[in-house]
Formats: structure tokens, C-alpha cells, sequence
């Protein structure tokens, strides 16, 4: 199943987690350093729906948040 969106396009995006060490300035420290950065991948909420197209019945992926508008007629 394609990991894509349908109807709004939406899909993978790409971030990560960065780890900082170290006293703030604010706390009287030399300053945050970045030790570390994970990269990693998110992935949207993607549901196979039935949807009724114009008197077909056909299976679309959708993410959540279009399920959640309703503009289109479910079979």
C-alpha cells in the first residue's frame, strides 16, 4: 500500500531528534552543544477507504485528517 495520500498528497516527511548537552548561559554555562542528531522519518496516518465515485465503488488511501473532513461519499 502506498504510503501517499490521495486526495491532499500528503506523505514521509524527513526530521529528527537533536540531543543537547551542557549548562544554558541563562544558567550561568558555557552554552548548549549538540551532541547528537538522529534522523528519522514520520509518517502520515494513511486508512484504505471505499469511497463512491460517481456509481463505482473504488479503494482509496487517505490520510486521517481528509477521512476526518468528509468530502467525498463513503460505499
Amino acid at each position: 500500500m502506498s504510503k501517499v495520500c490521495d486526495i491532499c498528497g500528503k506523505g514521509k516527511v524527513v526530521g529528527g531528534c537533536i540531543t543537547r548537552r551542557g549548562l544554558s548561559k541563562k544558567s550561568g554555562g558555557i552554552g548548549l552543544h549538540v551532541v547528537k542528531n538522529v534522523k528519522r522519518t514520520f509518517s502520515a496516518n494513511i486508512q484504505s477507504i471505499r469511497v463512491d465515485d460517481g456509481g463505482t465503488v473504488r479503494t482509496i488511501n487517505a490520510c486521517t485528517a481528509c477521512i476526518r473532513t468528509g468530502n467525498f461519499k463513503k460505499a
